[in-house]
């Protein structure tokens, strides 16, 4: 959803844009200034862009997490067609001026509201696929996220789903979910008594209830979305796969992603201590959709599944972090955590199978990463 910003904020993310998308290959991918300000080519269904097996449509495409997706698909050789919800949305990609008369090459925008199925039918008409990154963020950018906005992306997720079955060309859907919808679970003495910690796959999903009595609404929306995309989806024609990130890092991403992060940093004592708070480049989230996607073709994709690069053990990686995003260091409180081993332990086994499927990993190129 759109996010009101000041003037001056919306410049600056509109250069972090620009430059992110000449560092990461803009040739390749084909982006290219344009010669004015002709604003952008803004599509009504499926006039724009051929339909075809590799025509897909973005939802949140100029999110830091949707934004990457579309660059990855570009080099990938997809047409995308951005789903924009917002003046904002458009104005921003105005302001990047990497559009000409006939659009950026492969790329054509239509505004939809995920909260309004014929606006996304129309949207996705013409697609072979859906790639459904929009979120929820807070317009105050102070919370980060809200009990309310968990009940809204949980309906959006259902009408997106929705929309692609209602829609004939589409096909399949990737769904962004969270690795917050996996972790959060009650914690019971006898858990204690184990002698390895458990391990948090794809079969694991985080409790309801345990994040409601704990105000966890970032890590409750996302399930509760996830939940609804995987229960509109059940017995229709309609391929679903869900990744689940963990927090995603990357370029700029302290000011492009900053209120997502907070809000998903909310318990993130806990997680340290229970061996399950890990970090994502934004570069691996974006091929894992990929990949995904393109793996679904033969039903080498199926299911969740967990993505992420670092799990982070020790006080001083989390202090470090806690610097990029620009909160307050609470170092002195994390090392008070008993050092007893971790309950839990991050599995990605299924991801690492699907991404070392094919010779080489496109993202090869971008490692190794820290936080950024």
């Amino acid at each position: 959803m759109g996010v009101l910003r000041s003037t001056h904020s919306l410049q600056a993310e509109v250069e972090e844009m620009r430059a992110a998308l000449f560092h990461g290959g803009a040739a390749a991918s084909g982006w290219q200034p344009s010669a004015g300000d002709a604003g952008v080519k803004r599509a009504t269904g499926g006039q724009e862009g051929a339909a075809g097996d590799r025509t897909v449509c973005v939802t949140g495409g100029i999110s830091f997490v949707g934004f990457a997706i579309v660059d990855r698909l570009l080099r990938h050789g997809y047409t995308v067609r951005l789903a924009l919800e917002t003046q904002e949305d458009l104005d921003k990609l105005r302001e990047m001026e990497m559009f000409g008369e006939e659009g950026r090459d492969g790329v054509w925008t239509v505004m939809a509201n995920v909260m309004e199925p014929e606006s996304l039918h129309r949207a996705f008409d013409g697609c072979a696929g859906v790639f459904h990154t929009s979120a929820f963020v807070d317009p105050g950018g102070m919370s980060g996220y809200t009990k309310h906005m968990a009940t809204l992306e949980a309906q959006a997720a259902e009408r997106v789903i929705e929309a692609c079955v209602r829609t004939e060309s589409v096909r399949k859907c990737v769904f962004t979910s969270s690795l917050l919808a996996c972790v959060w679970r009650q914690s019971y003495p006898h858990d204690r008594d184990r002698r390895g910690p458990s391990i948090i796959d794809e079969n694991c999903w985080s409790d309801d209830t345990f994040c409601r009595d704990n105000k966890l609404w970032s890590a409750l929306g996302k399930t509760a979305a996830e939940k609804a995309a995987w229960r509109a989806a059940r017995g229709r024609d309609l391929k679903l796969v869900t990744v689940c990130p963990a927090l995603v890092t990357g370029p700029g991403f302290r000011r492009r992603n900053s209120t997502a992060s907070i809000a998903y940093l909310k318990g993130s004592r806990a997680m340290l201590a229970e061996g399950v708070l890990a970090t994502v480049n934004v570069e691996t989230v974006a091929e894992a959709h990929v990949r995904a996607y393109e793996a679904m073709a033969d039903n080498r994709a199926a299911g969740r599944y967990i993505c992420y690069d670092r799990v982070i053990q020790r006080p001083e990686e989390f202090a470090e972090l806690e610097r990029q995003l620009g909160i307050p260091s609470r170092t002195a409180a994390v090392q008070s955590v008993d050092d007893r081993p971790a309950r839990f332990e991050l599995c990605k086994k299924k991801l690492g199978r699907l991404m070392s499927s094919r010779r080489r990993c496109t993202y090869d190129d971008y490692y190794p990463v820290t936080f950024q």
